[in-house]
């Protein structure tokens, strides 16, 4: 019977596979259908949904995120008391009383948003600050949007500083004058970030090339130096001596600004991180690039500007970003020398007796404050990753 159908097959030019082939071939296994197996439904499937344990788990958080999302919706939303009456020199907080416990206060802010924007600045100019704070803004947006990055940008941030200066400090065109120590709130806390981290990463960049120098060894020891001097050190550390102990080496009537001073401060702070940054990125390239640039005859300025510099930069960006949010968020130690930022022009409003017991609603909106900021540098960073890896593909 076999040896017949061999001839059969044999005649047919079609050899039949055996029992053994066919059970040994692999056979695709097809999704259901209707279930997606890629998108999110897909991820959902995989991570979320993946086996009983994952499932149970998943479950369980929804659960709990959702009757905290059903809780925070009717304390700060529904139940919430908004705005309260001004009664002069007095202030009627009986509906905020009346929710305690069981609805937000957000009177707390709205009430006091000149105080927690401004700091102590003069009452009637404080339109002054609020175009720095919109100044800046305006100059985070242009510097993200890679249609502006030539080079009047520099131009650009150059005259928009000079008229920050002019609108916090006056003095001029008609200007009141108001010193340092009657200014406060949200833009003391972006000129500490701008000036600081502007100043920082040039600042940074040197210190890296310098510890990385092998033909003078004066300057790479003293990189090194600086270095792990300041890494060692807190930063709350710093401010203490720009504030307490360098008046008194000054000579008798210099005594520089404090808000001066805690920005030099800040700067040598931040420098020092970043340069370790910069550097890893500097060590992380091969040593092919250093000899093709050599071999090409270019000079060091040359060679570290147009080849090393920016794939070393590319390289950290990620690190580079995650310093610069850290630091954004340490320019809240400043409070601790008496300079009036964001977080305590807040913790002013807290202390006075009629909002002391909604301390909640004005640290939510604080945290929310400097989330923003730190979100977008975040996706801001991601975005140009993401755009560099592309280029690097093609």
């Amino acid at each position: 019977m076999s040896h017949t159908t061999a001839q059969i097959s044999e005649s047919a030019g079609d050899p039949v596979p055996s029992l053994a082939g066919m059970a040994a071939a692999p056979v695709a296994v097809r999704a259901p259908p209707g279930v997606a197996s890629s998108g999110p439904i897909g991820w959902a499937r995989k991570n979320l949904f993946g086996s009983i344990a994952s499932t149970v788990v998943t479950l369980l958080l929804v659960y709990l995120l959702a009757s905290w999302a059903l809780k925070f919706l009717n304390w700060g939303i529904l139940n919430a008391v908004w705005y309260v009456p001004d009664l002069g020199n007095a202030t009627d907080t009986s509906a905020c009383r009346n929710v305690q416990g069981v609805g937000a206060c957000w009177a707390v802010v709205t009430d006091n948003y000149r105080i927690m924007l401004f700091g102590r600045f003069p009452f009637d100019e404080q339109w002054r600050p609020a175009i720095v704070v919109l100044l800046f803004i305006g100059l985070y947006v242009a510097s993200g949007m890679r249609r502006f990055w030539r080079k009047e940008l520099l131009l650009v941030w150059v005259a928009t500083l000079a008229v920050i200066g002019v609108l916090m400090w006056g003095g001029v065109l008609g200007l009141s004058y108001v010193p340092t120590d009657s200014w406060g709130g949200l833009p003391i806390t972006l000129i500490l970030a701008t000036f600081g981290l502007a100043l920082a990463f040039p600042l940074s960049v040197l210190v890296a090339l310098g510890r990385r120098s092998t033909g003078m060894p004066a300057v790479k020891y003293l990189c090194v130096v600086y270095v792990e001097l300041i890494r060692g050190v807190p930063l709350i550390t710093l401010l203490f001596m720009a504030s307490v102990m360098f008046p008194l080496f000054m000579p008798a009537g210099l005594n520089p600004d404090k808000l001066l001073r805690a920005q030099v401060a800040f700067i040598l702070f931040a420098a020092a991180y970043l340069a370790e940054v910069v550097r890893g990125g500097l060590q992380s390239l091969p040593r092919g690039q250093y000899e093709a640039a050599d071999a090409l005859g270019l000079s060091y300025f040359h060679k570290t500007t147009f080849i090393i510099l920016p794939q070393a930069l590319r390289i950290v960006i990620p690190p580079l970003v995650n310093t610069f949010i850290g630091f954004f968020k340490d320019t809240s130690l400043v409070l601790i020398i008496g300079i009036f930022d964001l977080l305590l022009a807040g913790k002013g409003v807290l202390a006075l007796p009629a909002w002391q017991a909604y301390s909640t609603e004005m640290y939510i909106v604080l945290a929310a404050i400097y989330f923003v900021f730190c979100y977008v540098m975040a996706r801001y960073s991601r975005g140009i990753e993401r755009d560099l890896s592309r280029s690097i593909r093609r």
